[in-house]
């Protein structure tokens, strides 16, 4: 709105000075083809004179009720909407979908406590994505009661009204280690995304068990569990926990093979730390596959240009996308917990170990 001196100028100032209506002088800026050329023309000098520039645009799509836009909201600073693989492939696909649909996107950080409620609450969205809900209670709490549409992309969440599409992370991992026993592998290593707070690392199936993010915990108990299958004990298997970046992954790659019994295959938990990890191999003079096959986990595009092209486990991101778009626009809303199936993608990453 604009001011003069004090006072802020409004429509019905607009209108008054005009000897208008208050719907007339609405009309003349919402729906000018239905004014009279004249009163039109009039009504404009008089606000231009006022210095009244329209109406909020903010304040009528709020009471429309409707903004046609979804929040995408992240504890992440938003660089990590770019920089992260997975959440950049995800935030390609719900673009794609906006815009078919003719949508915005609202990017939202939580990254910073003091600013949270503030960034939730001002959002002009319909609803909400919510990336990265583990250990994110506050931030489904504080969208709860914006009461619109919302959606959470994690299962690990304890509260079960939460409403959530997520992966079978289990599943996905067992499809991962068997197919690196059905190759005749038996000296792994996994590397692990964050299981908690305490720094990258060597860590016990007891402190996977106990992990603070479920879906570390999912995965490892996934390979685990194709592992037993072939007879090999999930304690003979070490597990090294990196922060997800490339420095703590080629720190965790340099004690993997410092000792005598290196691994012929890892098990990587996101294709980003596979590809670090396929990129020290080399650097280190060990062949991929002849020497060590590796597979990651996620499916993003990057792993299918990759050199070699990376064996992993693909997530259904754009059906993932999908669904979370029409809940959040409010349309079909997710009920509790869905869980979406992962399918193997054989690559150039994996072969049978090598004969010695």
């Amino acid at each position: 709105m604009a001011q003069r001196g004090e006072t802020t100028i409004k429509l019905k100032d607009v209108a008054k000075a005009a000897g208008v209506s208050q719907g007339t002088a609405s009309n003349v800026f919402s729906k000018p083809e239905v004014v009279r050329e004249e009163v039109r023309e009039h009504v404009l000098a008089v606000a231009k004179e006022l210095g009244y520039a329209g109406p909020s645009i903010t304040g009528r799509l709020l009471r429309q009720g409707k903004v046609n836009a979804v929040g995408v909201a992240a504890i992440e600073p938003i660089s990590y909407f770019f920089e992260d693989l997975w959440a950049r492939q995800l935030m390609s696909k719900i673009s794609e979908i906006c815009d078919a649909r003719g949508a915005g996107v609202a990017l939202v950080s939580a990254l910073n406590d003091e600013r949270l409620s503030w960034n939730i609450q001002s959002a002009l969205v319909d609803g909400f994505i919510l990336l990265c809900v583990e250990g994110g209670e506050k931030l489904v709490e504080i969208t709860r009661q914006r009461q619109l549409p919302y959606v959470a992309l994690a299962i690990g969440a304890a509260d079960q009204t939460v409403p959530a599409i997520g992966v079978d992370n289990v599943g996905g991992a067992r499809l991962a280690g068997e197919h690196l026993v059905a190759l005749g592998h038996n000296r792994f290593a996994i590397l692990s995304t964050s299981i908690g707070e305490q720094g990258e690392g060597r860590r016990t199936p007891a402190e996977v068990q106990a992990a603070l993010y479920s879906t570390s915990r999912d995965r490892a108990i996934g390979y685990w569990q194709a592992l037993e299958g072939g007879g090999i004990s999930r304690d003979s298997v070490p597990l090294f926990e990196t922060r997800e970046s490339q420095a703590s992954t080629q720190a965790m790659m340099e004690q993997m093979f410092a000792g005598d019994k290196k691994p012929t295959a890892i098990l990587a938990m996101s294709d980003k730390i596979a590809m670090w990890a396929v990129d020290w191999l080399f650097r280190n003079g060990h062949s991929v596959p002849g020497d060590v096959s590796v597979v990651g986990f996620d499916g993003v595009p990057e792993s299918a240009v990759s050199t070699p092209k990376l064996t992993t486990v693909e997530q259904p991101i754009e059906e993932i996308a999908r669904r979370a778009v029409e809940a959040a626009l409010g349309g079909k809303q997710v009920e509790g917990r869905q869980v979406l199936q992962t399918k193997l993608l054989v690559r150039e990453t994996t072969a049978p170990p090598r004969v010695k």
